[in-house]
């Protein structure tokens, strides 16, 4: 059974994404924002393990949600298990998938990492780059700087507007 190292898990989100939506906040995190209000994510030693198949059912039993975002800590960091998750969550429920990142979507397609790959051709939207506390912008849908993009996946397209 294939496991992720998790911070927790938040049922009812609605400011990871549109809609209603079950967040996966990953632990660990090599980046270590200035400003970051997940601080306790970026420890890899900390948070527990859960078993993929779990955060299914629990996305599976809420019909109110719209989607699943996967958040951090880094999930970049944990590649093999969010494709996992991505690709069970895609054959089980209608639900969309977020991804945030530290990283741009540039540097991941760069590592030419076969799992992160196939995470950005399962995912339907990444957020991508590191949080800037200096860009800091409250008024930003789903994205805490200004230079953070809401990237469409499945269209490669850049959404930059408010």
């Amino acid at each position: 059974m294939c496991k992720l190292r998790i911070a927790g898990l938040v049922n009812d989100s609605i400011v990871d994404g549109p809609g209603m939506r079950l967040t996966v906040f990953c632990q660990g995190c090599p980046h270590n924002c200035k400003g970051c209000h997940n601080v306790h994510t970026h420890d890899f030693k900390g948070g527990y393990d859960i078993d993929v198949e779990d955060i299914v059912n629990k996305a599976k039993s809420n019909k109110l949600l719209s989607g699943i975002t996967f958040s951090g800590g880094e999930p970049m960091c944990q590649p093999k298990s969010f494709l996992q998750l991505a690709k069970k969550i895609k054959a089980e429920t209608d639900l969309n998938i977020i991804c945030y990142t530290g990283y741009t979507i540039e540097q991941l397609q760069a590592l030419n990492n076969p799992d992160i790959n196939g995470l950005l051709d399962i995912c339907d939207w990444l957020i991508d780059g590191k949080f800037e506390e200096s860009l800091k912008d409250l008024t930003l849908p789903f994205r805490g700087s200004s230079n953070q993009r809401i990237i469409e996946l499945k269209n490669n397209t850049i959404e930059w507007t408010r």
